[in-house]
């Protein structure tokens, strides 16, 4: 469940669009003229758009087999990214494809897998989460280069189409092997105990959760729409770009693996105050990357610090609230982080197009960042009636 789970990740929006949208970014405006903040207003629709279906997609994930809903949501997004293929020169056009992207994306992505894997895992479940967010961590090294060279061999037009048929041909088949834990062994291995929807929003627990997530999606989105164009524009090659965001890919594998290990022996919050510093630090080197080496560096940094966020945020949310409303109060915490990626990358295209740099706002984004670390210092310990579902 735990690699099947995994793969269709590699294919999700969470990895598929987020990993090369930087990727297709320079290509789109230099071809129609549109402006960096144009094109990165597509990426904040499709996030909006992830931060309104959120929700509704966990209540149904709370509700009916994830593979319901999982593999239309895949078929959906395949066909949808594959028509990016026939873009034509009116930004509406564009627009319009990442908002159906964005409806879809989280029943492609961790929301759907997450709630199955509870069902499964108890004594490892912050290594299960971690093998599941793997999957993503690979599609950041493989897909920014597979995007570049396909780019650069057959042209962006054929690129979206060949990656959209990837995600059909990869994602459908292991999608239809995705299913939970038996009723009859769940309601033996994972009770659905917990709180309901109603009295997790209410908890201050649930909300500091919510503003630290908030807060380094800002910065995590931003850097990552933007990576190449801000190494680009310091004289670094295209095909060198690329392989610092595949960097910042191995580095979020690495930073879910180890997270997961460390959730499943230590208080998380105190990892996530370890891992979100971290990618302050490299959030605050890249404003003045001017080398490969220092951007690949910063690259690592930031990814090793959103391989632990992807880990953490449901290991906390399973182990504060419990299963019962599980997949919805997730949602939730999916909408305040896609506002925030929303909010990101158009805030990292203004700042360029208004003063032609990246640097001061990268330094600001350095300090929400430290600020979301600061926030975890305020997590109480776990709900002894909850923490038994994940020992």
């Amino acid at each position: 469940m735990a690699a099947a789970s995994s793969i269709c990740v590699l294919v999700s929006f969470a990895s598929l669009l987020v990993y090369t949208f930087a990727i297709f970014l320079k290509p789109l405006a230099a071809e129609f003229g549109w402006s960096r903040e144009g094109v990165s207003a597509a990426f904040s629709i499709a996030a909006l758009a992830v931060a309104a279906c959120s929700p509704p997609l966990g209540w149904l994930l709370d509700r009916y087999p994830a593979r319901r809903i999982i593999l239309p949501c895949l078929a959906i997004f395949g066909c949808a990214f594959a028509s990016l293929s026939l873009l034509t020169r009116h930004l509406w056009h564009l627009y319009a494809v990442f908002l159906i992207l964005g409806m879809v994306g989280n029943g492609t992505a961790h929301l759907a897998y997450s709630r199955v894997l509870t069902t499964w895992f108890r004594e490892r479940r912050g290594v299960a989460f971690s093998i599941l967010l793997g999957g993503g961590a690979v599609g950041a090294m493989v897909l920014p280069p597979i995007a570049e060279a396909l780019i650069h061999a057959v042209g962006w037009r054929a690129s979206f189409a060949i990656l959209g048929a990837g995600v059909l041909a990869i994602g459908l088949p292991c999608g239809a092997q995705v299913r939970e834990r038996s009723r009859v062994a769940r309601s033996i291995a994972v009770p659905a105990t917990g709180v309901s929807v109603s009295d997790g929003v209410r908890s201050r627990t649930f909300w500091i959760v919510v503003a630290a997530l908030f807060l380094i999606s800002v910065s995590q989105n931003g850097a990552i729409t933007h990576l190449p164009a801000v190494l680009t524009d310091r004289g670094i090659s295209a095909g060198n770009a690329a392989f610092a965001v595949s960097a910042m890919g191995a580095s979020i594998l690495t930073g879910r693996l180890l997270t997961g290990w460390l959730l499943d022996r230590y208080f998380a919050p105190r990892v996530g105050v370890c891992l979100f510093a971290l990618s302050a630090l490299g959030t605050f080197l890249l404003a003045g990357a001017h080398s490969l080496t220092l951007g690949i560096g910063s690259a690592a940094l930031i990814g090793f610090g959103m391989g632990g966020e992807g880990d953490v945020t449901p290991y906390l949310l399973s182990r504060y609230f419990g299963l019962r409303s599980f997949s919805t109060l997730y949602g939730f915490t999916w909408t305040a982080y896609a506002i925030a990626g929303a909010v990101g990358p158009i805030v990292m295209g203004r700042a360029f197009d208004v003063s032609g740099s990246y640097r001061t706002l990268l330094l600001q984004l350095a300090v929400a960042t430290l600020a979301a670390a600061a926030l975890m210092l305020l997590l109480p310990r776990y709900k002894r009636a909850f923490a038994s579902d994940g020992d």
